[in-house]
């Protein structure tokens, strides 16, 4: 292995590993019935089942070190919910067979403690979108250590190579470590790591944009006169969820926005949303700022408050899409 096996790398990549398996398994399992009922209990199952899992074996590696997920059992805990409950039991049950409900809710409520000099935080199906239309999502893990993110790991169960949409291979995972290096190794843990690289691209108007299908937490018309402005000609990039992160950091898209939307102006990142990618694309030589051109905030809790919005870049097209951005008044 050509990056640094701590024990942290080590709990790191196997609980990506496998939560991406459990949650590949949810999606195969659910989700092509659901979508026909235009119903969303496949993501909570999987949400769920994906965070309960992962804490548990943090509490089993790292039992001191605090997890900031997304999720609560809250609704888990209600009677009418207790099928769904039923479900997500039966999905960790696979990789840990000592799970019950009570367990299971205790270690999803785990995953909501408050960040610490030390913490992990995660994110267990970023693109939700993505997962209901069985297409590309991402589980997202990282560790912060004093405001500064150590590792970042994205298990991306349905990108081949870490670019190429495969619904039916073994997926990627994509691994950071600090001054290490960006990797990508199968996420079915058969094969070598080999080490990734941004593109070397430095004209605009080659960028390929990153977009994704949500428009929920961006400004689509901005995105739009932003492409104009850079005269960008290449065809974007769609795709859900942190895994355009690791499309960037293997060199097949260049700019990714992160704008705030009309609806939502005051609206700050989740550090879940955040965290893995972004050390993803600085250890394989890109650069990531908000728009503004300020580094990126993990000091202020669980959002990343003080900055406004992404640009992620190759680390090339950087100064021209921040001029960009300020030209349009993004």
């Amino acid at each position: 292995m050509l990056i640094t096996n701590t024990p942290e790398m080590k709990f790191a990549l196997d609980a990506v590993r496998q939560a991406s398996a459990l949650v590949k398994q949810v999606q195969t399992e659910l989700v092509p019935t659901a979508l026909t009922k235009n119903d969303r209990s496949p993501v909570t199952v999987a949400d769920f089942a994906s965070q309960a899992l992962v804490v548990s074996l943090l509490a089993q590696a790292f039992p001191g070190d605090p997890m900031v997920g997304e999720e609560d059992s809250s609704a888990l805990r209600l009677p009418e919910a207790q099928a769904t409950l039923e479900q997500v039991t039966r999905f960790v049950t696979v990789f840990d067979p000592s799970a019950t409900p009570e367990k299971v809710t205790g270690w999803i409520d785990q995953g909501s403690a408050n960040p610490a000099s030390r913490f992990w935080t995660l994110d267990p199906i970023d693109g939700t979108k993505g997962f209901l239309r069985g297409e590309q999502y991402a589980v997202a893990l990282a560790l912060i250590v004093d405001g500064q993110v150590e590792i970042g790991v994205l298990g991306c169960p349905n990108l081949e190579a870490g670019y190429r949409p495969e619904l039916n291979g073994a997926g990627s995972l994509v691994v950071a470590s600090r001054g290490e290096g960006t990797w990508l190794v199968p996420n079915d843990g058969e094969g070598n790591l080999t080490r990734l690289r941004v593109s070397d691209i430095n004209d605009p108007k080659e960028a390929r944009l990153l977009r994704s299908y949500e428009s929920g937490h961006t400004n689509v018309s901005q995105i739009d006169q932003f492409t104009r402005q850079v005269a960008a000609q290449a065809d974007p990039v769609r795709m859900d969820s942190q895994a355009k992160y690791a499309v960037m950091a293997v060199g097949r898209g260049d700019l990714l926005l992160r704008l705030l939307s009309p609806a939502q102006p005051e609206y700050r990142e989740k550090i879940w949303d955040q965290a893995a990618g972004s050390l993803v694309v600085q250890e394989a030589g890109g650069r990531i700022t908000d728009l503004d051109g300020r580094p990126l905030d993990f000091t202020t809790g669980r959002t990343l408050a003080n900055n406004r919005g992404v640009l992620a870049s190759n680390g090339h097209l950087h100064p021209a899409a921040l001029q960009a951005l300020s030209a349009i008044g993004a």
